[in-house]
Parts: structure tokens; C-alpha cells; sequence
């Protein structure tokens, strides 16, 4: 008489689980149009209009009637934008605006645009699968727009009020002059800020696509800024040039991108000056799959690290690593607006402080 009864909690479980799966197929699907969304400035323009058609809204924005028309289809279906069907008027509540909308400053539709650009080396990753190894001579000039952007909003604006005074008395060191230099820097977007903010201190940074360097370099000459400078490295094989010159090191969500991350740690130990700090972000997995269940994005997180990065490790390891490059002192905190990373200042002896 038990079969019956475990045959249906088993089609039950089966039928939740189905239904699990059509949702996130439809939030994948409603993912990328946010995206597109976001790229081509309809929501901002929605928020700024108001109660508008579609006509209206293609007119505002510039774009083709019909890619508009079946982009408010799936927002209005995937309940984003509301829709008045005797009126033929959508709205952005405002509530959705705060979350999608440039202008709010924090904007969760620039982390769905990880989504596309991941998905342009699933075929590889595939391979990859089978055969091990990694993925050859990708093209990153998508990915480093997209984690310019997530910077540019999530980092640059924290950068003195809450991620520089983890370090005590860094920011008037600052603006006094010393000797910076980010690894991983991609388009240099933190970079460029801080040599706008600190004029006296010298900025360089090191990252090993081209295309990122050029518009780096691109943009601190439109700037006027003399005191930063970019170079197309490898972050693990800088030159002796380098060797205990900097006050300052930085990496920003980019160790886990390196093919030998304690190589890397071991070069940075090397490359600071007495009294000089590391600060590192770092993602803040447990570094145990069933420790992350709970972790904000982290689905993201592994899919980051399974298409693009290193594998994913937790605080334990992090500091493991930190120890054998001969960091002595170390300190790891989390901020308010960002609970997905850990903060990591990190000194050779706890005697060098400023």
C-alpha cells in the first residue's frame, strides 16, 4: 500500500520541480530582454514619459516600431512594465524604475547583461567539458564593457565613503602622493576616479587586454590626466621594474580571473613598498557548495567561474593563500552595500602601519 502513496510524492516533487523549471526559463528569457532593455535606454525613457504607447515610446527612443512593441510584450508578461489595454498606454512602476533605471545609481539590470555575454562561449565551455583545459583567444571587449558599467556603480561610488577608510589613513596619504597600481584593472574605470580625486598620486594599471588598455588610455588623455598610465600585462608576470614600488595595490573582483592566483599574490607581496597595503575584493563564497545555497547571486557566481574564471574558493582558502605570499597581517571586512564580497586589507607584518 506504500508504493502508491511514494509514486505520487514522487510526481508531486517531479510536477514542483517542472514548474521550477518553466519559471527560470521564463526569467531567463525576461533576463535577456531587461538587458536589451537596459542597453538601449527604453526603460530610462520609460521612467522619464510616464504613461506612454508604443509607438510613442519607439519615437522617444529612436527605435524600430516593431523590436519595441515585442520587447513591452515580454515586460508586460513578465509583469516588469504595466500595460493599459484600453488605453494602449505601459508604465515603469516606480518601484521597478529604483532597480532598472540609470539615474537611481543602483541598477540591477547591468548584471543581466552577464547573461548574453557568458552565453558567447557556451559552445566552448562545452568543449571544454570534454577535453579539459580552457578557452583560447576569447573576445572579453563585451565582458569588460559590462564589468566597466558594474563598477562604475557599484565600486567608483563607494570608493571614499566607505572601501579606501578600511585602511587607516589612506585617503590623506592620498592626497599627499603615492604610488598605486591596480591588477586586473580592465577598462580602468576605478583608476581614472581616483586620479581625478588624488592629483598628487600616481595611478597605474595593469590588464592583459588590449582592448581594455586602449580605451583606458583613450579616456585619461580625453581627461587630461598625467598621473596614470595603463599597460597590457599579464597580472602574473610583471617586470622587475616593479619590484617594492607601490604604496598601494588594488584588485577589484579580478584575482579569481588569473590563471595562477597565488603566483599572483606572491608577485603583489614583492611589488609593495615597506608600509605598503593589498586591498582586495573578493567574492565572499564559503568555498562549500552547500555553505553558498544562501549567498546572494550565486548562481552567477559559479557560472562566472565555470565560463570565465577561476575556480570559485571561499574566506578560508583566500587567507590560506594570502599567508603563503607572506601577508602576516590581514583584515576582512564586509560593507553595507555590498554583502556579496568580502574586503581584504592585507599587510606583510602588522608592524607596518602608517
Amino acid at each position: 500500500m506504500l508504493a502508491p502513496i511514494e509514486l505520487r510524492e514522487t510526481h508531486g516533487a517531479t510536477e514542483a520541480f517542472a514548474d521550477r523549471l518553466v519559471a527560470l526559463i521564463n526569467d531567463g528569457s525576461l533576463a535577456l530582454m531587461i538587458s536589451i532593455g537596459h542597453r538601449t535606454g527604453l526603460f530610462d525613457a520609460l521612467a522619464e514619459l510616464g504613461e506612454v504607447s508604443s509607438t510613442e515610446l519607439a519615437l522617444a527612443t529612436a527605435l524600430e516600431p516593431r523590436y519595441v512593441r515585442e520587447w513591452l510584450g515580454a515586460m508586460v508578461v513578465g509583469r516588469v512594465v504595466e500595460h493599459d489595454g484600453k488605453a494602449g498606454t505601459y508604465a515603469l512602476p516606480d518601484a521597478h524604475a529604483a532597480a532598472l533605471c540609470r539615474k537611481s545609481g543602483a541598477q540591477l539590470a547591468v548584471l543581466t547583461q552577464y547573461l548574453s555575454a557568458l552565453a558567447r562561449v557556451e559552445d566552448q565551455v562545452v568543449e571544454c567539458f570534454r577535453r579539459g583545459g580552457g578557452v583560447p583567444d576569447r573576445d572579453d571587449s563585451r565582458f569588460h564593457e559590462i564589468t566597466a558599467e558594474d563598477s562604475e556603480q557599484s565600486v567608483v561610488p563607494e570608493l571614499e565613503s566607505s572601501i579606501l577608510p578600511l585602511v587607516p589613513g589612506l585617503i590623506d596619504r592620498m592626497r599627499l602622493g603615492i604610488e598605486v597600481l591596480e591588477l586586473g584593472c580592465g577598462r580602468g574605470v576605478v583608476l581614472l576616479s581616483l586620479a581625478e580625486r588624488f592629483p598628487r598620486s600616481r595611478f597605474h594599471g595593469v590588464d592583459s587586454s588590449a582592448e581594455a588598455i586602449a580605451w583606458a588610455r583613450t579616456q585619461a588623455r580625453e581627461r587630461g590626466l598625467r598621473n596614470v598610465s595603463f599597460e597590457q600585462r599579464d597580472a602574473g608576470q610583471l617586470g622587475a621594474e616593479h619590484y617594492a614600488r607601490y604604496d598601494l595595490i588594488a584588485t577589484f573582483q579580478s584575482l579569481h580571473e588569473q590563471r595562477d592566483p597565488a603566483a599572483v599574490l606572491a608577485m603583489i607581496a614583492d611589488s609593495l613598498a615597506p608600509g605598503g597595503v593589498y586591498l582586495m575584493q573578493h567574492s565572499a563564497s564559503s568555498g562549500q557548495h552547500a555553505g553558498d545555497v544562501g549567498l546572494p547571486l550565486a548562481p552567477l557566481l559559479y557560472t562566472l567561474s565555470c565560463l570565465r574564471c577561476s575556480s570559485t574558493w571561499g574566506r578560508a582558502q583566500t587567507e590560506a593563500m594570502l599567508a603563503a605570499a607572506g601577508f602576516g597581517s590581514v583584515t576582512v571586512s564586509q560593507l553595507e552595500h555590498d554583502r556579496q564580497d568580502d574586503f581584504y586589507v592585507c599587510r606583510r607584518s602588522a608592524d607596518e602601519l602608517w
